[in-house]
């Protein structure tokens, strides 16, 4: 039988909490490795009531009211990993993370030895041909001569480039062979679903995975009931994989992106409060725009906002969300909002049932502390 669930984090501002407190044994067989067969049918563990309650994701519409407002991500994931060669003819791997004026780009390097300030590398391959498809020349690193990504000048518009010879970024935890060798199947299934049906904004490179499980039948569905959307942007980083290295969690250095909060849906967010709705964010990307624009006043810009437990939530009442990484700032972030004591409880359930984890799992539905 299935414990009851804390029912609030009222401690959780109050308490110290470190790295190991959000460590998990999770079975590697629960890293999903592909997409359920249709984006709506995955499993959705809504964690809101006393106790957990397994669901189908397609069950979302009876889960909200008219009124309620769906914050969306669309940002789109670009072909950002591509495959080359230096000079010398030393492999080399790059995966774009922002697009910059004039041909420019951010990007993270993959080489047994980098090559020098001004170095040029032949990045991609004509299918016919078998000749580079264009060059990348290294001017030096961003965002200053500190820091661990790296500035290149493309010799043609990056988009079009990584369109042409690109590759989806997948996460690690995914297992398909990165240089490109992976089955067109793999590839063809990757290119459609790890993609949401409302991405329309180029520049991540990873998905708002929990935006992944709905599709177009759901989005009707929710419309016709009632249910409002809004869009935000956040162009999702490859440092949302990397790994906390702190014991002491405030030590820890969040990543920088870009988001946009447009006027359209600030007036969404003002009339949802105003009739008495409900704010649901989906995804962690969602709240930490909404979030980040609460905190600074600025609707667009870079934000670095770390969630953790005893964080003052200003705009999101309800979280959809994916299962996260032992030990990741999203483990933080859902702990904040929901508790930390009923986000591990829940996570436990999950395990015990089967939930599959990461950006091709199952989702979870998550509430606000009182």
């Amino acid at each position: 039988m299935t414990a009851s669930l804390p029912l609030t984090a009222t401690n959780d501002a109050q308490r110290q909490f470190s790295l190991s407190d959000f460590d998990f044994h999770l079975p590697p067989d629960l890293i999903a490795q592909h997409p359920a067969a249709e984006r709506s049918h995955s499993k959705l563990l809504d964690g809101r009531g006393t106790q957990p309650a397994d669901r189908i994701f397609k069950d979302l519409p009876s889960l909200m009211q008219p009124g309620d407002l769906l914050v969306f991500n669309d940002t789109q994931v670009i072909k950002a990993r591509i495959f080359g060669e230096k000079s010398t003819g030393g492999k080399v791997e790059l995966l774009i993370e922002r697009v910059l004026p004039g041909h420019q780009v951010v990007a993270h390097m993959k080489v047994s030895k980098k090559p020098p300030l001004g170095g040029v590398l032949y990045m991609g391959r004509d299918a016919k041909s078998g000749a580079p498809g264009f060059t990348a020349t290294l001017t030096g690193r961003w965002p200053d001569e500190k820091g661990a990504l790296f500035c290149f000048s493309l010799s043609d518009e990056p988009h079009a480039l990584m369109a042409q010879y690109g590759h989806v970024p997948l996460p690690p935890y995914i297992e398909r062979p990165y240089d490109g060798s992976a089955s067109e199947a793999d590839i063809a299934e990757d290119e459609r679903r790890y993609q949401t049906v409302f991405a329309r904004n180029p520049g991540a490179v990873a998905a708002p995975t929990a935006a992944l499980h709905f599709d177009d039948a759901l989005l009707v569905q929710l419309k016709a009931m009632g249910v409002q959307t809004a869009s935000v942007t956040l162009h999702v980083g490859a440092g949302t994989f990397q790994p906390v290295k702190t014991e002491n969690i405030a030590e820890h250095t969040m990543h920088s992106e870009w988001y946009d909060v447009p006027e359209s849906t600030q007036q969404a967010l003002h009339d949802c409060r105003a009739r008495g709705g409900k704010v649901w964010a989906v995804g962690t990307t969602s709240v930490r725009t909404l979030e980040s624009w609460a905190q600074s006043g600025q609707a667009q810009g870079d934000t670095q906002i770390f969630v953790t437990p005893g964080f003052e939530f200003q705009w999101v009442d309800c979280l959809i969300t994916n299962f996260h990484l032992p030990k990741s700032t999203l483990m933080m972030l859902v702990s904040a909002l929901a508790g930390y004591d009923r986000v591990m409880a829940l996570y436990a359930h999950a395990i015990e049932q089967r939930y599959r984890f990461f950006s091709y799992g199952d989702a979870m539905l998550l509430t606000r502390a009182a």
